[in-house]
């Protein structure tokens, strides 16, 4: 069976792949982890045969879907059971961008190490997935560039002090608060994830850092662009008011993606060139992307769900796909922004239909929206393989627009 056969046949299995973000001490999103969900009870991926799981990985990332489109030039960490890594040949491409991370089940017998060798001389990177140092493990250190540290599990400082001597970089899992992610990241930790930039209260710290938490100016273009036929008038004249968002308007409508030959460098021809659907879309989210460090690492699931929602509904009849992606955008602004998504609601003139499928999850809109949480956290259970598998089609394009969409903001 040819590659191309095998990925066609991949896309069509009851299964899910997923991202979980990786971001420095900046929280700024570098890198990513790759998961299998080949079960839709729970968040956790439920894998009988972890050869399976690996050459089905390998086939919808790199076959079908392709590293570029999935994450754009960040790194992406792949799970390698042990009989991959003792065949190295079997390892995907791009080893300047994938991180092979060795399961903790893997200790360090010679064989393992000897394979590690050749895996770093391949030009991977190589990852020790929730180490625990002891005389079995010990011998993993030599061929080690990272280790992942489970923060579930005791920390032993001078364990970190040896890991840090050798030079080998640190990464926090299960990072789940802002207090955590500033503890380890004072002992010298250089990567954390975790779910702690998803919670309200790192964002409105951190939200501080971004544009002073100017929400009222935020409210009133993001109002502007909702409207059934904004005053483009008024709305260049709001975004003149913020050089950063201008900036960063221009930069994107003269990036490599509209290739245009004459250089566009007032607002209002930015407007003009956008059109209003790309300019709602846009301005939104690169208004959203300059709140803050947490806010950029959620902002891509945001645009991700977003037009996630658009593609599903290009096609079905009674739905709007711009009302879709306003849905799915919408339904995280009160992380985003930091703020109460009542308040919010109230000041956003989104259509009743909108904001009943965000507070209630009710109509056309809400089943849609319900719909595309559910498959984010592979929570699909009854659903058939055909729509699991349009579901991640759709997931599938949502990332290549997301991934170029983020790389001008």
């Amino acid at each position: 069976m040819n590659k191309a056969k095998e990925a066609e046949l991949v896309i069509e299995e009851n299964y899910c792949i997923a991202l979980q973000p990786i971001c420095n001490a900046e929280m700024r999103h570098i890198a990513d982890e790759l998961l299998y969900r080949s079960s839709a009870t729970a968040t956790f991926a439920q894998v009988d045969d972890q050869l399976m799981a690996t050459a089905r990985v390998i086939n919808a990332t790199f076959l079908e879907t392709g590293l570029e489109n999935l994450i754009g030039n960040r790194k992406l960490f792949f799970n390698a059971p042990k009989e991959w890594i003792l065949k190295p040949e079997l390892l995907p491409p791009h080893p300047e961008q994938v991180v092979v991370e060795v399961l903790e089940s893997v200790t360090g017998e010679p064989e393992i190490v000897a394979a590690l060798k050749k895996v770093r001389e391949l030009g991977y990177d190589v990852a020790l997935d929730d180490f625990i140092l002891n005389d079995q493990t010990r011998p993993l250190l030599d061929v080690a560039s990272i280790i992942k540290v489970d923060l579930f599990d005791p920390v032993v400082e001078a364990d970190i002090a040896e890991y840090k001597r050798r030079g080998i970089r640190l990464l926090a899992e299960k990072v789940e608060d802002l207090e955590t992610f500033n503890r380890f990241k004072a002992m010298g930790f250089e990567m954390f994830q975790g779910y702690f930039y998803a919670r309200p209260e790192v964002h409105k710290e951190t939200s501080r850092k971004g544009r002073g938490n100017n929400h009222g100016a935020q409210i009133h273009i993001i109002s502007e662009l909702q409207a059934e036929q904004p005053n483009y008038e008024y709305l260049e004249n709001l975004i003149a008011q913020d050089p950063q968002l201008t900036f960063m308007l221009l930069k994107y409508v003269n990036s490599a993606a509209f290739r245009r030959r004459n250089e566009i460098t007032t607002i209002h021809q930015a407007l003009n060139t956008l059109g209003l659907d790309r300019v709602r879309s846009i301005v939104t989210t690169v208004l959203l992307a300059n709140n803050g460090p947490a806010s950029l690492l959620l902002l891509p699931q945001a645009l991700t769900r977003a037009y996630m929602c658009e593609c599903l509904a290009e096609g079905v009849g009674n739905i709007d796909p711009r009302s879709a992606f306003m849905l799915g955008l919408m339904s995280m602004i009160d992380l985003l922004m930091a703020s109460d998504m009542a308040e919010l609601m109230a000041q956003l003139p989104l259509t009743q239909e909108i904001k009943d499928a965000i507070m209630l999850r009710e109509g056309r809109l809400g089943k849609l929206l319900n719909l595309v949480v559910a498959f984010e956290h592979a929570q699909l259970d009854g659903k058939s393989p055909q729509l699991i598998s349009k579901l991640n089609k759709a997931w599938i394009k949502s990332q290549k627009w997301t991934n170029e969409v983020m790389a001008q903001v």
